[in-house]
């Protein structure tokens, strides 16, 4: 007879056949819950798994700009805000020509469960749209979130919906996005984190992610009497993520070697030069290839000399890996190379950025593994600060809202590994992340009757 979730994840699998990401993401999380479902049957009884599954409400628009030429541009806009059940929906806003609602259905489940993590109050969501922003002015970004934010104001505010920042979406999307929201309605408040300082934003946001995934990852191996320190590391990613989490590395005595992005890879052996990654990627919006130009140790590969199901920055050898560019991008090849060539310890910065196939491998190698919706979780942590801040009309010194973030990454860790060692399971991570996150949301709904 199939079990509890083996029904559900099959009903989904009928209804959602076009949605991959989602399924995959629902597929991860459901079956790490079996220990906490046969232990609590009143999961079941009052139908928590079916409810959890669906968002509460998923907005879809039409956004219409004008380019710089003059001529109309169309667009597709979302908002899946999925569960609210312990706090305002929160989740960033992506901005990338992949964003479809399987994606975006995958990044709100997975938000659920990292918000509650996090021990704040916030619900999870996510929205977007398929707008590109690379290649356009700031002109046209800013017309494209002005007609963004006049259709989505109406679905958000301080105590409803908090969207927040993502791939394609940094402080000067953010900074268009409230000006329209604040015109709108007329209320300067905490609804869009990421705000630039001059009006809201909060010191070490920018870092947060980026330096929450290392601070967790150093928790891992402080349980394993082991350290970073001294390391080499390898990351992926040249966003914000990645940039933060070299940065934080450095910081902390190892040395990461590699960054990347959707054209290839820099590998530097004398490490990553945080300094010039940011002049490339943050001031000129440039390739990889312009750190090379500007690096003499750094050797750049291009991706498309790699095969496509394989990925460069996981061939190179380390003690520890830092998954910071998008879904899937790790796969059980890119698993075993890392494997066999010494990794001890996985963090992962993106969401969902390994397969299942690869997580699989991971758990069976009993290395460190620092599963997205804990590892990651410091951006949305600081968001909240930031919304507490705004609530209060205060700001906080970086060394305040730092401390904060190390401590909730810390707690985040601990609560993870205590409720895995509960199950029997103390080095899974992945059930321990899945399991706490869960009951608390779970145990909520219940609480608050069915509505």
């Amino acid at each position: 007879m199939a079990t509890y979730v083996e029904r559900v994840v099959e009903s989904l699998k009928k209804r959602y056949p076009e949605q991959p990401e989602f399924l995959q993401a629902v597929q991860e999380v459901l079956q790490s819950l079996q220990p906490a479902l046969d232990k609590n049957p009143k999961y079941e009884q009052f139908k928590i798994l079916e409810r959890i599954v669906e968002p509460e409400r998923t907005i879809k628009f039409r956004v219409d700009w004008v380019d710089d030429k003059g001529e109309i541009q169309v667009n597709t806009g979302y908002r899946v805000q999925f569960n609210s059940a312990i706090g305002p929906f929160k989740g960033g806003l992506r901005l990338h020509p992949s964003v479809n609602i399987s994606i975006l259905k995958f990044l709100g489940f997975e938000q659920i469960f990292k918000n509650s993590l996090t021990t704040l109050p916030i619900g999870g969501a996510k929205g977007g749209s398929d707008f590109d922003p690379k290649g356009k002015s700031d002109m046209e970004i800013m017309r494209f979130c002005q007609a963004f934010m006049t259709e989505l104001f109406r679905y958000i505010g301080p105590t409803v919906d908090v969207p927040a920042g993502d791939i394609g979406t940094g402080a000067r999307e953010i900074g268009y996005l409230f000006g329209k929201y604040k015109q709108l309605t007329r209320n300067f408040d905490g609804t869009l984190t990421g705000k630039n300082l001059l009006f809201g934003g909060s010191l070490a946001r920018t870092e947060a992610t980026g330096y929450g995934v290392v601070y967790f990852a150093q928790n891992m191996m402080d349980a394993r009497k082991d350290s970073l320190a001294g390391k080499t590391c390898v990351v992926s990613g040249a966003g914000n993520v990645a940039t933060y989490c070299c940065q934080k590395l450095h910081q902390i005595g190892a040395k990461p070697v590699t960054v990347s992005d959707s054209r290839g890879m820099i590998y530097d052996p004398n490490g990553i030069d945080v300094k010039v990654l940011k002049q490339v990627k943050e001031i000129e919006r440039a390739s990889l290839t312009r750190y090379a130009e500007l690096v003499s140790s750094a050797k750049y590969t291009p991706a498309s000399s790699y095969p496509k199901d394989r990925h460069a920055v996981w061939d190179v050898p380390c003690f520890a890996a830092f998954p910071c560019a998008t879904q899937n991008e790790l796969n059980l090849a890119d698993a075993k190379a890392l494997l066999a060539n010494g990794c001890k310890c996985v963090a992962e910065g993106a969401n969902m950025p390994s397969t299942l196939e690869a997580v699989h491998a991971f758990l069976e190698a009993g290395i460190a593994y620092g599963p997205a919706k804990a590892a990651n979780a410091g951006g949305v942590a600081t968001s909240q600060l930031e919304i507490e801040q705004n609530a209060g009309m205060t700001a906080w010194s970086f060394e305040t809202v730092d401390g904060r973030l190390k401590e909730i990454m810390k707690a985040i860790h601990d609560n993870a590994a205590a409720t895995a060692a509960e199950f029997g399971q103390p080095n899974n991570l992945v059930m321990g992340a899945n399991i706490a996150g869960f009951r608390k949301v779970a145990d909520a709904m219940i609480a608050e009757g069915v509505c």
